[in-house]
């Protein structure tokens, strides 16, 4: 149902949240002279937009949380410019809890406290809610315009460190390759909205299936706006720009491009490609319209990804670049439940993510530690660390890496469980094969950082490193779940299962 535009406004309220807060920051940023107030007010912000994002699922006679967020209400709003629905909640939730962490980690950052902090406050908060907006969008104008946004603050967050050299190469790169990408992509979407007559995901959906398209017209627009897409994912052959982006940016901005834009990445990647280019079918299964082989595509592209990523990351020194030639390579992982075409497929995606959120966004936390107490981020620099009064910080970073390996009983073991079953379900052996190889290679060079933190000497210019409350409260915060949905995961992906429904009027 179309909820008007009233209706909008209410169910708008995470958004506004975040806005109000960014403008409210920018203001009192003129006049506060305790710059971490600023940040307390960002993390009210970003919980205020949890509740209301949880609020979105629940019809205003609903009193309970859970059942709001399984059975809330559904509608178009802004005129069919957006949709919410489950798929889109999921989302917003794990934008606004990636918005929350990335905030608390800035505030004992010491690069974000060494600049103007009320604007990097303001711009987190504009990002989000281009994010949310990504995982509402069901029109291509409306898609391309919230992507823009994230886009557009990323740039200028990774540049934030104005006076090093790092960080100003890789928001050049990075806005040198996203405005590229950009623009082959709004050509794509020029494309299909010349072959639809119209910008909306479902009127799309039907000009395909009744239309006499050209199947390699299609094709080629497919193609097109791919390349927005895999950019933000970093998905070969569009991932250049994330090593230096990651390297280069400040830690907490490189753990929210590598959570928050890759999950709105593949938010806006599913929201296309399934209820607009897809035709649902029984048990959950969909096939791709217009007799284009877009899954076979994206199945080269989901290979090429995950292996390139992961051999890339054998020969890295530092820590941050190896993260993100790991993010590349779990991209890849991702794909795998993207290219399976089916309902079961999107559920192990959803609930991959929430674990990669955990384990991601752990190891930068860890990398910030060691980043604020040495000034080092290469490997050298976690020689001997759990020895160097960095135990907590060192067994942490273990758990995560080793959830990143997938190693049992950990969250990322569930979460690739279900991406391999469901590949192996629709007898997808060979791409079974190629995930389950790389992810040997991948725990090779997960391995030899741990092996550095517990058994490498300390050479004595390391220097010691100590653990803040600040920074230990947000560590247990991301370790103790990673533990914990290795071994009782049903919450989650119940959540996961249900919010692969779309909403298609």
């Amino acid at each position: 149902m179309d909820l008007g535009n009233a209706a909008s406004v209410a169910y708008s309220a995470p958004e506004l949240i975040l806005i109000a807060a960014a403008i409210g920051i920018v203001a009192a940023d003129l006049v506060v002279s305790a710059k971490e107030q600023l940040g307390a007010v960002a993390l009210l912000a970003c919980a205020a937009a949890l509740v209301a994002a949880i609020g979105l699922r629940m019809p205003f006679s609903e009193r309970w949380i859970v059942q709001g967020l399984l059975h809330g209400a559904e509608g178009w709003l802004w005129s069919r410019m957006l949709v919410v629905d489950g798929f889109a909640v999921f989302f917003k939730l794990v934008f606004a809890l990636a918005a929350f962490v990335t905030i608390w980690m800035s505030l004992g950052s010491a690069e974000v406290q060494d600049g103007d902090e009320g604007e990097y406050y303001a711009l987190v908060l504009a990002s989000t809610v281009g994010l949310f907006y990504m995982a509402s969008a069901a029109n291509l104008l409306m898609a391309y315009l919230s992507l823009e946004l994230v886009s557009l603050t990323s740039y200028v967050l990774t540049g934030y460190r104005r006076h090093d050299r790092r960080s100003g190469e890789a928001a050049l790169k990075y806005l040198v390759y996203g405005g590229v990408a950009s623009a082959v992509m709004i050509y794509g979407m020029s494309w299909l909205y010349g072959l639809a007559g119209s910008l909306e995901y479902l009127k799309i959906h039907d000009a395909l299936t009744h239309g006499a398209a050209d199947p390699l017209t299609v094709f080629v627009a497919v193609v097109l706006v791919l390349a927005g897409f895999g950019f933000k994912i970093a998905a070969v052959p569009f991932h250049m720009w994330a090593p230096d982006v990651y390297e280069g940016a400040p830690i907490p901005v490189t753990a929210f491009l590598s959570v928050g834009s890759k999950a709105a990445g593949f938010a806006i990647l599913i929201r296309l490609f399934y209820p607009g280019l897809s035709e649902s079918g029984e048990g959950g299964a969909w096939a791709p319209l217009a007799g284009v082989d877009w899954p076979g595509l994206m199945l080269v592209v989901c290979m090429a990804t995950m292996t390139l990523g992961n051999l890339a990351a054998l020969g890295q020194r530092n820590v941050k670049r190896l993260l993100a030639y790991s993010s590349i390579a779990h991209a890849g992982y991702l794909l795998m439940g993207f290219v399976v075409l089916n309902d079961t497929g999107l559920r192990a995606v959803l609930f991959y993510l929430v674990t990669y959120y955990l384990m991601n966004l752990g190891a930068f936390v860890v990398v910030m530690v060691v980043a604020n107490a040495t000034g080092r981020e290469d490997m050298d620099g976690y020689r001997g660390l759990a020895w160097r009064g960095g135990a907590v910080p060192a067994v942490a970073m273990a758990i995560f890496l080793f959830s990143l390996a997938g190693i049992p009983p950990l969250a990322g073991f569930v979460g690739k469980f279900y991406l391999f079953a469901a590949v192996v379900e629709q007898r997808f052996y060979l791409l079974a094969l190629v995930g389950f190889a790389n992810t040997l290679v991948a725990l090779y060079y997960y391995a030899r950082l741990v092996r550095t933190m517990f058994l490498d000497q300390p050479r004595g210019d390391e220097g010691v490193v100590a653990l803040d409350a600040h920074n230990a409260f947000l560590l247990y915060f991301l370790t103790i779940p990673t533990i914990a949905l290795g071994l009782y995961w049903a919450p989650v992906i119940a959540l996961a299962e249900r919010s692969v429904r779309f909403f298609l009027g």
